[in-house]
This record gives C-alpha cells, structure tokens and sequence, in this order.
C-alpha cells in the first residue's frame, strides 16, 4: 500500500486531494488536472474544477453566468463565502446593542402569542395580528451569553454552510428554519411566553449541515455529538424553548435535502419547491394557532 502525505494508506493507482492528500479521490479539476475531493469539487458547466482556479477566473469576469463554476448546491461561487453569515451576525449584533440602550425593545421584537402576563406593558402579540414577530424574534438577543453562543454557532456553521449552498440557498435555509421554529412557538408555547433568539435558524443550520456532511460522506460522529449536546441543553434546562430548535431542526433538515439532492435537471425547482412547502406549513400552523387564540 502506498502512503499519502499524511499517511493514510491509499489504493495503488488512486490519487489523494490535491489539498487533502488523506482522501481518496476518482475525480479532477476540467482545468488543472488535479485530483480534488467532494469538499473541493467546485461544480462547472462541464465536469468540477478546484477552488485555485476557480479563484484564477474560471467562470468569472464577463464569462456567461451558465458556465461559471458552482458549488455543490448550484449556487454561484462567489470572491467572500462568508458574506451572509457576516451580515447576519452583524444584524443581530445591532439588534442586541439597541435592546441593550432600550430594554423595552425587547419586548416589542419578541415572539409573544397573546395576552403576555406582567411586567410587559402590551396587551398584544401574533394572535392580535402582530406576524412581525415571527420574523423580528429570530434577530432579538437580551442576554450576552445568548447572543454569543448563537453568534459563534452562526459563524461556526453558516460560515461553511454559505459556502456550500450559495448565498441564496443558505438565506432560504436560514429564514424557512427561524420561522418553521416561531411558528412551533407559536403554536405549542404559552401564548403570553416571550421568546426570542436566533437558536430556531441556528438548529436549522445543525439539520443541514448534517445532511450536507452526509451527501459528502464525510464523519457525522462530530456533528452529531455537537447536536446531541445542544438538544440535552434544550430539554435540561428551563427557559430554552424546546419548541424553537426542533422546529428549526426539523425545517433544517428537509430544506437541507432537497438543496443537496435535487436533480442537477430541474435543481431549482426542486430546491425552493421544497423551501416553499415548508412555509406553508408554517403559514398552516400559524393560522391554525390564531383561530385557537381569537
């Protein structure tokens, strides 16, 4: 047998990645001719070239948009991976720095269903017409732990994940994740519980990641460890909304298939098909929830 880089025995004939030398790989860049691995493929209009060059200018600059490379999901590669998930984490950042200068503010973001007992000074939420909250929640930090845990799990886990999909496919996760937690909230919570925080995205970004790793076949082992450790915080300890990271997890999950295993044929269609079924079921149990409530 002979020794890759690192030293992981390969089969005789079959080359490493020629950025990961431990892999095994069938598979080489249309361009270079280098060997490449599923997390350096980089999808083109024939074939997969490598991430050097792809960043050299294959498929960028004036190149039609149908021939420029793409990631695994289909979505354009583009010069910052991480973009979104910068802009993200800076939006919530904002939102948590003017809670922190008018706490009342808090309340007017949070996800209440109705009726919300006191010290908060409204008598209103979702039920009452209010579905901006459903939206507004995702982005509502009060405690600096909280916002630091879901900010370094975004940046952990979307960061990658942006990478993966593409910008729009990874917004599509993250939003159809966030409101497929509120609408969870909102349907089995107390209507007059407050509850606010990015961890409903932040557990739909766990589902797809998970199910990415898996159409790589790549180790699970950590990704589920990791997981596993978030659901035994969620169901251990009061005041985390159990309801929040399941329904995020659960949305993440199904839209994080359909992005990786759609048909290369009719990819688009299958990938925000599956996103737009979600959201009504979402739309389904928000309005279902309201007809309990008025």
């Amino acid at each position: 047998m002979e020794q890759a880089a690192g030293g992981t025995p390969q089969a005789p004939g079959l080359p490493g990645c020629y950025r990961h030398p431990d892999r095994e790989t069938g598979i080489s860049c249309t361009r270079c001719e280098r060997p490449i691995c599923p997390e350096c493929m980089v999808s083109a209009s024939v074939g997969f070239q490598c991430p050097d060059c792809v960043r050299d200018g294959g498929g960028t600059g004036s190149a039609p948009a149908a021939a420029r490379p793409r990631t695994v999901a289909g979505g354009t590669v583009t010069a910052d991976p991480r973009l979104f998930t910068k802009i993200l984490i800076g939006i919530n950042v904002a939102v948590f720095i003017a809670i922190q200068a008018n706490p009342s503010l808090a309340v007017d973001l949070s996800l209440i269903g109705a009726s919300p007992a006191p010290p908060f000074p409204i008598t209103e939420g979702v039920a009452d017409g209010q579905y901006y909250r459903l939206v507004t929640s995702m982005f509502a930090h009060q405690e600096i732990w909280h916002i630091a845990f879901n900010m370094l799990s975004l940046w952990w886990l979307g960061g990658p994940l942006e990478e993966a999909l593409g910008r729009a496919r990874y917004l599509a996760v993250y939003f159809v994740s966030g409101l497929a937690g509120s609408a969870l909230v909102y349907l089995l919570a107390s209507p007059a519980t407050q509850t606010l925080g990015a961890s409903g995205a932040i557990f739909g970004l766990f589902g797809a990641t998970a199910v990415l790793l898996r159409r790589l076949r790549y180790d699970l082992r950590p990704i589920i460890a990791l997981l596993v450790i978030n659901l035994i915080f969620t169901f251990g300890f009061n005041g985390i909304s159990w309801q929040a990271h399941i329904g995020g997890l659960v949305a993440g999950v199904i839209t994080g298939y359909g992005m990786v295993h759609a048909p290369r044929e009719r990819r688009a269609l299958v990938q925000y098909g599956t996103c737009a079924v979600v959201l009504v079921v979402v739309v389904a149990m928000t309005l279902l929830r309201t007809s309990q409530l008025t």
